[in-house]
């Protein structure tokens, strides 16, 4: 309805998720070039969450990432998680703590381009010791 429409610029900015502001710290620019390159998305956003998980701030720890690609065509939630997770194998074994993925094809993205909300955060940190 004409009522729900939104601005040009508002509809630009919120199709850019959290980077309506800038394209993130160096983590996030790596992660979005590497999908970009590895999966040639037709919709990518990557989301920094670690303001949420208690980090410091500019910690670039938790991400969530929005991959829409024709490549994931014909292939189960699972296969689909392993292209992102092949795609960032150096982030996974350093920085990257935490990495929650929405991943679709681009018709299951026009039927519903939601995205998921994410659990709250639990706490706990690789700083963190345990007791036992």
């Amino acid at each position: 309805s004409p009522s729900l429409r939104m601005p040009p610029q508002l509809l630009a900015a919120a199709g850019r998720g959290l980077w309506a502001m800038g394209d993130g710290g160096p983590l996030a620019r790596a992660i979005r070039a590497k999908l970009a390159a590895a999966l040639r998305p037709t919709h990518l956003q990557v989301l920094d969450e670690s303001s949420r998980h208690g980090g410091p701030p500019g910690a670039e720890t938790h991400f969530t990432v929005v991959v829409v690609s024709g490549c994931f065509a014909g292939l189960p939630p699972l296969q689909r998680h392993r292209l992102v997770h092949a795609a960032l194998r150096a982030e996974l074994a350093g920085p990257l703590h935490a990495l929650a993925i929405v991943a679709r094809t681009p018709q299951q993205w026009q039927n519903d381009p939601h995205v998921p909300p994410r659990p709250p955060c639990l706490g706990g940190s690789k700083q963190e010791r345990r007791r036992d």
